[in-house]
């Protein structure tokens, strides 16, 4: 059996293949912090590349694909792609806000991050909690708006078509406003390790 054939397996084999990378470098060892930032960045890629993709490629193609009479239609990426996407898309946001809380937690720097540098002007604290409190906004914005209004949009829920009118300009500006979020918090998760001004 071929682990690559299923995403499970091509996951196990990703992290298997890091740790033996991990284990071959002198001196390069796992401990708390490390595995901590690693899945927060893995599963921020994970999060925020779905993001990207239904921004850039999944809206408008679903446009496109309404505006054509004569096309297939979006029928396909609403039954299978979305639905699936969303799965993955959702968790991802907790799973990224989780192990960023786990990693500041374990660093001592949770405080800082929380009170953006507080009293102590801690300039880590402070890029890296700006960061952390935009994550927050997009993760309650996938839980709170994205997410109630797809299930609508998609049909997992019910819903007539003005709620689904409705459904969709929701989850549409919920979903532009964290791909505009996005855009600094990524600066601020970069250049906060590196204490240099933006």
């Amino acid at each position: 059996m071929n682990p690559l054939n299923s995403i499970v397996g091509s996951i196990v084999v990703g992290v298997i293949i890091a740790v033996l990378i991990s284990i071959g470098m002198a001196g390069v060892v796992f401990y708390e912090p490390t595995v901590a930032r690693w899945l927060h960045i893995l599963s921020g890629i994970t999060w925020i590349g779905l993001l990207y993709y239904f921004n850039v490629v999944q809206t408008p193609a679903m446009a496109q694909a309404a505006a054509d009479k004569g096309g297939p239609g979006g029928a396909g990426v609403s039954k299978y792609v979305a639905p699936l996407a969303l799965v993955w898309f959702r968790w991802a946001a907790v799973a990224t806000w989780l192990t960023g809380i786990w990693y500041l937690a374990y660093t001592h720097k949770l405080l800082s991050a929380v009170t953006l540098g507080g009293s102590e002007h801690d300039y880590y604290g402070m890029v890296i909690g700006t960061g952390g409190w935009l994550g927050t906004i997009m993760l309650l914005n996938v839980w709170v708006f994205i997410w109630p209004n797809q299930k609508k949009i998609l049909g997992i829920v019910p819903a007539n078509d003005e709620q689904k009118a409705k459904a969709r300009k929701v989850a549409l500006m919920a979903s532009r406003t964290n791909f505009v979020l996005s855009i600094p918090m990524i600066m601020c998760m970069a250049s906060a390790s590196h204490n240099l001004p933006f």
